[in-house]
């Protein structure tokens, strides 16, 4: 049964932060949480079971990509390889809600990386609660979209998704609505701006 977590949207209680970060960090906790562009799933960034839970939630194959959501700019740097044409595009856009499929660093699980490019997504979202969450944890969360096979849009409300998936999370923040439009997948893992997928992020800048 998932622990509900009743969090301010835009002064997120210490304590309960504190609590999930705890979970997530050192009871391998799989959780739903909101972002800048829509609620996501969750873990710990070595967890090999929050990977297949995931997997298994979503119906996911291994050329999925994950993404790893991280705190700052310095948090990316660890695990992407970002040449400098690069880095200005990304940080011109970020915090925001934009996915970055970037090379992968030695930092990153093999099991996280893109089975045949050696890839893995990146953002850093521009939402108060995760970047509460995601400087208690001092790491960044592994994710991917909480978007249930065969729907057509990403759950949005907190009680839904403690309700549909009560059996298979530990832990479910609510903090508001946060929309139903995923980010914007840009593919720089060729050098060049891919627009992957059109989302929340205006995608101008990239074409």
């Amino acid at each position: 049964m998932a622990k509900y977590y009743d969090v301010h949207p835009d002064n997120p209680q210490p304590r309960t932060i504190a609590q999930i970060a705890q979970a997530v960090r050192a009871d391998d906790a799989l959780i739903a949480y909101p972002t800048d562009s829509c609620y996501a799933l969750g873990c710990r960034l070595g967890s090999k079971e929050g990977i297949d839970r995931i997997r298994t939630i979503r119906k996911l194959d291994d050329r999925h990509h994950f993404t790893l959501v991280c705190q700052d700019f310095a948090q990316l740097g660890q695990f992407v390889h970002v040449d400098n044409d690069v880095f200005r595009a990304i940080k011109a856009s970020t915090p925001g809600s934009y996915t970055f499929i970037l090379p992968a660093t030695k930092e990153v699980p093999r099991m996280l990386q893109h089975a045949k490019k050696k890839t893995v997504g990146v953002r850093i979202p521009d939402h108060v609660v995760t970047h509460a969450l995601l400087t208690e944890l001092g790491e960044p969360l592994l994710s991917s979209t909480l978007l249930l096979p065969g729907e057509e849009e990403p759950m949005t409300q907190g009680w839904e998704i403690k309700d549909q998936l009560d059996h298979v999370l530990d832990a479910v923040l609510d903090s508001g609505d946060c929309g139903t439009e995923p980010t914007t997948v840009i593919d720089f893992s060729e050098g060049e701006a891919v627009i992957v997928r059109r989302g929340a992020g205006d995608t101008s800048r990239f074409e």
